[in-house]
């Protein structure tokens, strides 16, 4: 019996070292032979393209709907907004936020844009804009200058925000 039990484990050993080896050989296989990421087959997005994803959020704005404004960013998106010190993690967040934000029937208008176009399904924009605002009460206008950044990825055919910062332009020093 002791003998039976020793042939075994031998054989067991035996082939947990086959089974390392070949373990060790796969994940040391050149890259050429390994699994490739699926990629989408779309072509690269131009910076006009990019850059027209702006005017489409401004349009949104215009609706006064805070719902269609939402519809352009993913359901995992992150909002750091301008007018608010709460970051908004998810659709009811930016809701609530373009709910307030909307009554000064904002005008965004770019004054510099920088895009970078990371791949054929993300890209950012970053740079400064102005935002045109009434206010709801008084109908008085004013002017807020403002940093942005968009993190932009295609989903599911559609170009969506998955990262919004804004915050006022600080004063020049």
């Amino acid at each position: 019996m002791q003998r039976h039990i020793r042939t075994r484990a031998a054989i067991v050993t035996a082939a947990l070292v086959v089974a390392g080896a070949v373990t060790a050989g796969v994940s040391q296989a050149a890259p050429e032979h390994r699994a490739k990421p699926a990629v989408s087959q779309a072509a690269k997005p131009t910076k006009k393209q990019i850059a027209a994803l702006f005017d489409g959020w401004n349009k949104a704005l215009q609706t006064g709907d805070s719902e269609k404004v939402a519809d352009r960013y993913a359901k995992d998106a992150v909002l750091l907004p301008t007018a608010s010190p709460i970051i908004r993690t998810d659709r009811a967040g930016i809701v609530d936020y373009f709910d307030h934000f909307l009554l000064n029937k904002p005008k965004g208008e770019k004054i510099k844009s920088v895009i970078n176009i990371l791949d054929n399904d993300s890209a950012l924009d970053a740079g400064l804009y102005v935002f045109h605002l009434t206010d709801p009460t008084t109908g008085v206008k004013r002017d807020v200058e403002a940093r942005y950044t968009y993190e932009y990825e295609k989903r599911g055919g559609k170009w969506l925000i998955v990262n919004h910062h804004s915050s006022v332009l600080p004063a020049a020093s």
